[in-house]
């Protein structure tokens, strides 16, 4: 934990095989002279108005990254140049003169909002150029530039020069380089002098995996483990005495009998920082996957396994295992659920929280003090592994699960094959819910999860409840109901494969209005016909909402005779209001379960049957026909081959 490190090592691990660095800065203010005396370590006499790319070889820094310096000019004329340059850069050299004040005010007035406006991510290295020409009455650097570096965050580093006493040239653009390679902003929050949060989560993780025996602290042993892995190198007894004496000084609470611990190993990363080694806590983060976003590299939870659109991702039992153990550990008061604070701590070596916004924040069921039951967090890992199985794997690696993906997850069998089966092994169902505004969709995800209507906030996109359904023989299957707004059928309908994931569809409208039941008779319609069209036919239920009111005679009967026509279930009369549900959750995992059969069928679709049908029978007939011709034929080759043999 010395932070002995290679930087060519970290610098490979950053994955950047090149850095490039825009000069810019007002006329005059030494640009192409800075670049000039980097190159050539001299002062150039005649200094062309813009220098062409200048390349420095890997090995002029210890990073060993080759840096290509792009100069700039401007003059108005050159301004769209000077944006793309700015855009397609990895780091800002920005430059003014030290002998010219207004200059100075021109950083704060016109370049760095200029930054800001095109939204460049990158970072910013301020460099003061002539500095021989400094006034010695002049205010120190630090003094200068405070104020500007509070206001302008994006601000890595600030540093004066000399290009004419070739005064600190190369560290410019040392510091611009590490500014890439080992940047302060995803680790650091200035401001606060404080580690960031994503920061700490991550070094958490990685603690608790460097913890073998999981006794909270780092040990001799472990403390070394550690060291060798990251930076190739073992501690001495003497450094690891060193490394924990410096923590115990500043913070008593950083070391115990047992070793290091997760308080001192902050303690230690956020000194480092402090003191610019940047590249040591980088190095760490990097060995263990992380990228510049402080998450785990793609290439490390990329999906491998490849899939038809019609065939979903199920959590497998060992990973259900798996989950089960790690709800049991982080329910301290052993109440069968995880509070808010609980499902924190869970998600703490995460990124963030994953279920902190939608769809997870409100898709399952929880009790009065916010927490959620076993039930509800394995139907939410469900949830989230059918929508993103490659950010359902990070959450997993990131609270623990030590498996590779393919042991992580089981891919079901097309749905396709489902059918002309007549039967589907799937564990987890989606079901897509329709219907006009206004016409009971909401409520029923809200009395899946155990809520009220009136807890749902109003809202134009899609919502999700997931949960636990109990079958008749005593089997359990994760149901997901995504609520489809009526706005977004359209949008939906227009990708061929959006009803690829779909098992089951329910078309809901109010019972007690006509126009409700108009609008959900009109979808069913058109998700058929899509079905019809792109070969992803869905089992399809009809459910007439608001039992509890007066019903209107004429929907009844043509809900009624509609369903008939299309070859579906009639309609399943529920009220919520009355929490008489006709076990709707049931019924539609039953639907669900027999993908052949509650398929809707339109005209269009009856019509292509008859005639696929008709044309069946007519090559039958041809077939049957061909084959008496054939043997007619071969009867009569034998007839007089026998008659030739006689004579």
């Amino acid at each position: 934990m010395a932070g002995a490190t290679s930087p060519a090592a970290s610098a490979n691990l950053a994955g950047k095989s090149g850095v490039r660095v825009v000069v810019i800065g007002d006329p005059g203010t030494g640009k192409s002279s800075l670049v000039v005396a980097l190159a050539t370590e001299q002062f150039p006499e005649n200094v062309p108005r813009v220098m062409p790319p200048t390349r420095l070889p890997a090995d002029y820094f210890p990073d060993r990254v080759p840096i290509t310096i792009i100069d700039t000019s401007s003059s108005p004329e050159q301004k769209p140049k000077l944006i793309a340059e700015c855009q397609a850069a990895d780091a800002v050299v920005l430059t003014y003169a030290c002998d010219r004040p207004a200059t100075l005010e021109r950083l704060s007035s016109f370049w760095l909002p200029e930054l800001r406006r095109l939204q460049l991510k990158t970072p910013v290295i301020v460099v003061g150029c002539k500095l021989d020409l400094r006034d010695e009455q002049q205010v120190s650097l630090e003094q200068v530039m405070a104020p500007i570096m509070q206001s302008f965050r994006e601000i890595e580093t600030c540093i004066e020069c000399s290009a004419l006493r070739q005064i600190q040239v190369p560290e410019v653009f040392y510091y611009a380089q590490k500014a890439v390679l080992h940047p302060t902003a995803p680790l650091f929050d200035q401001e606060a002098q404080s580690l960031k949060p994503r920061c700490v989560r991550a070094l958490k993780r990685i603690f608790i995996l460097c913890d073998n025996d999981k006794d909270g602290a780092l040990s001799d042993v472990e403390l070394n483990d550690f060291q060798v892995r990251c930076f190739s190198a073992p501690l001495q007894h003497t450094e690891i005495s060193g490394v924990k004496r410096v923590v115990q000084e500043k913070l008593p609470e950083g070391v115990n009998d047992n070793g290091l611990t997760l308080t001192g190993f902050l303690f230690l990363h956020a000194l480092f920082i402090e003191k610019g080694r940047l590249e040591t806590t980088w190095t760490v983060l990097r060995k263990f996957g992380y990228d510049n976003d402080i998450k785990l590299r793609d290439d490390l939870i990329a999906m491998p396994i490849k899939r038809a659109p019609d065939q979903t991702l199920e959590l497998t039992s060992e990973v259900v295992d798996f989950l089960r153990g790690i709800f049991n550990m982080f329910d301290i008061d052993n109440d069968g659920a995880l509070l808010p604070s609980e499902l924190e701590e869970l998600f703490s070596t995460a990124p963030e929280n994953p279920w902190s916004s939608d769809p997870y924040k409100d898709s399952a069921e929880k009790n009065v003090l916010g927490g959620l039951s076993l039930e509800g967090f394995l139907s939410k890992w469900a949830l989230m592994t059918l929508r993103d199985p490659a950010n359902s794997y990070a959450n997993l690696v990131y609270v623990g699960y030590p498996g590779e993906f393919s042991s992580a997850f089981t891919v079901t069998r097309k749905r396709r094959v489902d059918r002309k089966k007549q039967q589907t092994l799937r564990n987890v169902f989606q079901c897509y819910v329709f219907g006009a505004r206004g016409s009971g969709k909401t409520s029923l995800l809200q009395s899946f999860i155990g809520r009220q209507p009136s807890d749902a906030l109003p809202s134009n996109s899609e919502r999700f409840a997931t949960n636990s359904v109990e079958l008749p023989d005593g089997t359990r299957k994760t149901l997901i109901l995504r609520e489809i707004p009526e706005g977004d059928v359209r949008s939906l309908l227009s990708d061929r494969e959006s009803l690829a994931p779909c098992d089951v569809a329910v078309f809901f409208y109010d019972s007690c209005d006509e126009y409700s039941w108009q609008r959900a008779r009109d979808l069913l319609v058109q998700v058929a016909t899509h079905g019809e069209n792109t070969g992803y036919e869905v089992p399809c239920l009809i459910v007439a909402a608001k039992d509890d009111l007066d019903q209107c005679a004429q929907a009844l009967q043509e809900s009624t005779r509609v369903s008939q026509d299309m070859g579906i279930e009639t309609p399943i009369p529920i009220s919520v209001k009355l929490r008489d549900l006709n076990n709707i959750f049931c019924r539609i995992v039953h639907v669900a379960q027999q993908p052949h059969l509650s398929i809707p069928e339109t005209e269009a679709g009856k019509t292509r049957r008859q005639y696929r049908q008709l044309l069946n029978r007519s090559l039958m007939v041809v077939s049957v026909g061909a084959a008496v011709a054939v043997v007619g034929i071969a009867a009569y080759r034998v007839y007089a081959a026998r008659k030739n043999s006689s004579s």
